[in-house]
């Protein structure tokens, strides 16, 4: 199958600035926040604007594009306020993403703070459940680094989600999340052991989006600092591997690797395609 891979691109000055990005750094699919990701704040998207955007995305990429949530979203709290606060947010980005023809939400799970596991995946699970999810559109849970009581570190955690919701919900996995998480991705046979993992706590089947990323600290450290694609802990061995994996050939990928070095989306995405034996 043909390679989809793109980076996480800006929308500044129009929604529709996004495919432009996109194409600029060599992304054929991709990323976008509908606003800043560090307040709470709704997308306003004009219809102009998003037909503009369906449109150059029909014409110049392949697609697909996943929306990110805000990173104040937090689906796992016992604290009422904040509920509230991300399931308005959050219906407000799925319909975004009908609005814009995208067909992916990406989320974290957020942190239990005290609400246990069990009380987080349920509390998660309830949120999702009273959205008004528009047809065409799937909610995303994304894997995590999993420091302190934030869930969605492991694998079943994701699955407890999917199992406890009556919506039809899928997952983005992060490699660097999964990799600081405990997860090891740094050898061929270690790669091949995770996906098995994940195929069967989850199903490969619910993998919908991966988040590319090499990470500059070791697996299990639950520290999530991103890193160029080869030249993080992960190293080029791994990369390749995932990169080549049957089961993964036509999995979207998303890249969040930093600026710095010398080396932007377009170096990134190069070097995935580098890797890639198609």
């Amino acid at each position: 199958m043909s390679l989809k891979v793109g980076a996480h691109v800006s929308i500044a000055g129009g929604v529709d600035n996004a495919v432009a990005n996109q194409v600029e750094v060599g992304g054929n699919c991709g990323q976008i926040f509908t606003h800043s990701p560090q307040v709470w704040q709704d997308p306003n998207i004009g219809d102009e604007e998003a037909e503009r955007f369906r449109e150059g995305t029909a014409r110049d990429l392949e697609g697909p594009w996943v929306i990110h949530t805000s990173y104040l979203v937090n689906l796992c709290t016992p604290k009422e306020g904040l509920r509230e606060k991300s399931l308005d947010s959050m219906q407000k980005e799925v319909n975004a993403a009908d609005q814009l023809g995208i067909p992916y939400v990406n989320v974290h799970l957020g942190a239990h703070t005290g609400a246990g596991v069990e009380g987080g995946l349920d509390n998660a699970a309830s949120v999702i459940d009273e959205l008004d999810v528009p047809d065409g559109v799937t909610i995303l849970i994304e894997s995590d680094a999993g420091a302190g009581t934030k869930l969605g570190g492991e694998f079943e955690h994701l699955a407890g989600v999917i199992d406890r919701t009556e919506t039809d919900i899928d997952v983005c996995v992060d490699t660097a999340h999964a990799f600081a998480a405990g997860y090891d991705l740094s050898t061929p046979e270690a790669v091949d052991q995770t996906i098995a993992e994940f195929d069967d706590v989850v199903g490969l089947e619910h993998l919908r989006y991966v988040h590319l990323n090499d990470s500059k600290h070791a697996c299990g450290t639950h520290k999530d600092e991103h890193a160029h694609i080869g030249e993080g802990l992960i190293g080029e061995d791994g990369m390749e591997r995932f990169l080549n994996h049957p089961d993964l050939s036509d999995v979207p990928l998303a890249l969040e690797t930093p600026t710095e070095d010398g080396k932007s989306f377009a170096w990134n995405i190069d070097r995935v395609r580098e890797l890639r034996a198609d």
